[in-house]
C-alpha cells in the first residue's frame, strides 16, 4: 500500500494512499519523491533541503561576534601528561569537629549529621552577608568591616545567642589581629 504525503499549508502529513487516489496524481508525487517512502526512508539532500528551508528562522548573532561553537573555553589549556584538579568544594567540617571536641570530647557525629551542620554552617554565612551587604547599601559604604558582621549578627540572631556569637567574633577577631 502507498503512502500519501499530503502538503497543507507548508505542513507535511502522512496518510495511506487509498484506490480513489488520481494516476496522474501518484505520479507527480513519484516524481517529485513523496510517495512510497517512510519516515526513515529520507535521503541526506532532502534532509538537507529541509534544513535549508528552516535555517532563515534559526536566530543569528551579531555579525562581528563568534557562535557558541567558535568561542574558546575559558578553562585552563592542559599540558600533556599533566591531569587537571578537580576544584577542591568548600566545607566546614573540620571547624565543626573542632569545637564538637572541645565541648564534647567523648562524642562523634555521622557523616549525615556533619552534612546537616554543613548546610546550616552555609545558610547563616549567606544570611549574614547579605544583611550586612545590606547595611552597607543603606550606609553608602563599599567596605565590609567587622563592625559590619557585628552588626549583621545582632540582627539576624536572637537574644542570649547573639551576645554570645558577638563575644567569641571579638575574641577570634583580636586573636588574629594580634601577633
Amino acid at each position: 500500500q502507498a503512502i500519501l504525503v499530503e502538503v497543507v499549508k507548508g505542513r507535511s502529513c502522512v496518510s495511506p494512499a487509498g484506490p480513489s487516489l488520481p494516476e496522474a496524481m501518484t505520479k507527480d508525487l513519484k516524481s517529485q519523491k513523496l510517495v512510497g517512502k517512510g519516515p526513515v526512508e529520507r535521503t541526506a539532500e532532502e534532509d538537507g533541503m529541509k534544513r535549508k528551508a528552516f535555517s532563515k528562522y534559526r536566530k543569528t548573532g551579531k555579525p562581528g561576534k563568534a557562535g557558541k561553537r567558535e568561542k574558546r573555553s575559558k578553562a585552563p589549556a592542559v599540558l600533556p601528561g599533566r591531569r587537571m584538579r578537580k576544584k577542591r568544594a568548600q566545607h566546614f567540617a573540620v571547624y565543626v569537629y573542632k569545637v564538637l571536641k572541645q565541648i564534647h570530647p567523648e562524642i562523634g557525629i555521622s557523616k549525615r549529621g556533619m552534612n546537616i551542620m554543613n548546610s546550616f554552617m552555609n545558610d547563616i554565612f549567606d544570611r549574614v552577608a547579605t544583611e550586612a551587604t545590606k547595611l552597607l547599601r543603606t550606609t553608602k559604604k563599599r567596605t565590609l568591616t567587622n563592625r559590619e558582621i557585628e552588626t549583621a549578627v545582632r540582627l539576624m540572631l536572637p537574644g542570649e545567642l547573639s551576645k554570645h556569637a558577638v563575644s567569641e567574633g571579638t575574641k577570634a577577631v583580636t586573636k588574629y589581629t594580634s601577633p
